[in-house]
């Protein structure tokens, strides 16, 4: 189970806390929910996931689809204070070279 909150919101971007876990069964509704907030904010995305236990290839994938979709926007993606084992999941696949990984915001 996972929870997805819009924690700020500015012109430059959208600031959403991503929660709980992201797996095989959750993934398709984290997908829509993440999707949709690309649609309708056509800005950075920062995605805080101090609160994200737990993630799989599958929610991975869907941030790389995420990222991809923002991209076209001429936008980026900046994952923020992810926890150890969700860091180092970003390190074993390589997608810490893909993503803005940070750890506070400025």
């Amino acid at each position: 189970m996972f929870d997805i909150k819009i924690l700020g919101n500015d012109d430059k971007k959208c600031t959403i806390e991503i929660s709980g876990e992201i797996d095989i069964y959750s993934g398709p509704d984290f997908r829509k929910k993440l999707y949709a907030v690309i649609s309708e904010e056509e800005k950075d995305l920062v995605l805080d996931l101090c609160n994200l236990n737990y993630i799989d290839s599958m929610g991975l994938g869907i941030l790389v689809g995420a990222l991809k979709r923002v991209k076209e926007q001429q936008h980026d993606i900046i994952i923020m204070n992810p926890q150890n084992t969700v860091r180092k999941l970003f390190r074993i696949t390589g997608l810490d070279k893909v993503f803005i990984i940070k750890e506070n915001e400025t």
